[in-house]
């Protein structure tokens, strides 16, 4: 097996690949991966010396830095290694080094930016082992944890640090938005030596006017004290969609928390209690009203009426209020777990009825549940950082938060090719 370049011009390479045939299919095609492989490799160390300088002095600002000749330096890129000479400076005092074809090419931990943008992505979905065991396999590339680990902790910590200052495009879309939905609502993720800390997750999604569901921007934040971080990132996306669409109904999604109504009030023009949040402290109540077990069918047919009334019937929410403060007198004395029940249900509705106004959020076809940060919680935050025995420091979780919320905002390829425009510096 040989692989050697036959000619290289300005813009052009020629490279010449031998592959044996091999007596398995399998076979033939393991050994045509490790071909390509090698002449990416190849392909990448020539690439990678466009971006290099000529030696010549330069200028950083006022200060003049000159090249202590080329020093060879090993490069990881998708296909393998790449070892090249490349120029680096210094100025005429000493101190630290500068590499042209770092910067040039965004480099990142000596991974070329492709590489880089692959470990991440996969690292934001797969734990670290999942990561090397699917390079080797699927890829033929044998790259070390911690390499992996630590180029992924570097693309997103580039990410966060350039939060306030990149701003991404939200998608071109076809049907006119109406409706804004923001939701936010916080899960738990275990800390090392904090134990479980909740999570923030945060949403903002647009409707047209038949309610479908056009496109979501989610928002992602590690355990802090206050939250504060989590929603001045909150803010600044609602300002952004603010200016897109000024003339859109601003509807605020959340279950009853009253640090969420905090936040929510300020930023919408309507605010909506969570209909299935609504509907479990009314099983609360079936629970209360209908304990036995020969009264299973009494319970689902309460519960069914009374959940239709609550989404469909005008002014629902203050009848069942009061239905349930009535039915309070009819409890035995002695039950004192069913009036507990009850009188959450009562709490609830006390304090949630002014946002229970389904019926007419129903008939204008505006969203009702928060059902979309909901899963949030549970592809953002669940499905990657809370697989068994796993425990984060909140760097970690942060980062992988971070890179998730790009990805699933739509958001994964303007960021990498900000990369492109504008470089890694932090």
């Amino acid at each position: 097996m040989a692989t050697k370049i036959l000619s290289s011009k300005k813009n052009e390479l020629v490279i010449e690949i031998k592959i044996p045939l091999e007596t398995s299919m399998l076979d033939g095609e393991q050994t045509l991966e490790k071909s390509l492989n090698e002449a990416g490799a190849l392909a990448s160390g020539e690439l990678l010396k466009r971006f290099d300088t000529d030696g010549s002095a330069i200028l950083m600002g006022s200060t003049k830095l000159t090249s202590k000749g080329q020093v060879e330096k090993t490069y990881q890129t998708p296909y393998g290694e790449t070892r090249i000479k490349r120029h680096t400076y210094q100025t005429q005092k000493g101190g630290s080094t500068y590499c042209p074809l770092d910067i040039n090419a965004r480099i990142l931990n000596s991974a070329t930016p492709k590489l880089a943008k692959i470990l991440s992505h996969k690292y934001s979905k797969l734990s670290v082992d999942e990561v090397k065991t699917d390079l080797q396999s699927n890829h033929g590339r044998a790259l070390s944890r911690g390499y992996i680990q630590n180029v992924s902790e570097t693309v997103g910590a580039l990410a966060q640090a350039k939060e306030e200052q990149w701003h991404y495009a939200t998608p071109l879309l076809d049907t006119p938005v109406t409706t804004i939905s923001v939701g936010l609502d916080g899960t738990t993720i275990h800390l090392r030596e904090q134990g479980y800390r909740e999570t923030m997750v945060g949403t903002i999604a647009l409707y047209d006017a038949q309610g479908e569901r056009l496109h979501t921007t989610y928002i992602g934040a590690s355990p802090e004290y206050g939250k504060t971080l989590f929603k001045e990132r909150m803010e600044r996306e609602i300002d952004h969609i603010k200016q897109l669409y000024p003339d859109a109904l601003y509807l605020g999604v959340a279950d009853g928390a009253p640090d969420n109504w905090t936040f929510l009030n300020p930023h919408t023009q309507r605010q909506v209690t969570d209909f299935w949040h609504a509907s479990e402290y009314l099983a609360e109540a079936a629970e209360a009203l209908y304990p036995g077990k020969k009264e299973k069918n009494q319970k689902k047919q309460w519960l069914d009426e009374h959940c239709h009334k609550l989404k469909h019937l005008k002014g629902a929410a203050g009848r069942i209020l009061k239905e349930l403060k009535g039915a309070i007198a009819t409890l035995p004395k002695r039950s004192q777990g069913r009036l507990e029940k009850l009188n959450k249900a009562i709490s609830y509705f006390t304090s949630q009825k002014s946002r229970m106004n389904y019926y007419a959020l129903v008939a204008q076809a505006l969203p009702i549940g928060s059902g979309v940060t909901e899963a949030a919680c549970k592809m953002i935050v669940k499905q990657r950082l809370c697989q068994s025995g796993m425990k984060w420091n909140k760097k970690g979780a942060s980062i992988i938060l971070t890179l998730r919320a790009l990805e699933r905002s739509s958001r994964w390829e303007q960021f990498w090719g900000k990369i492109s425009q504008y470089g890694v510096a932090c």
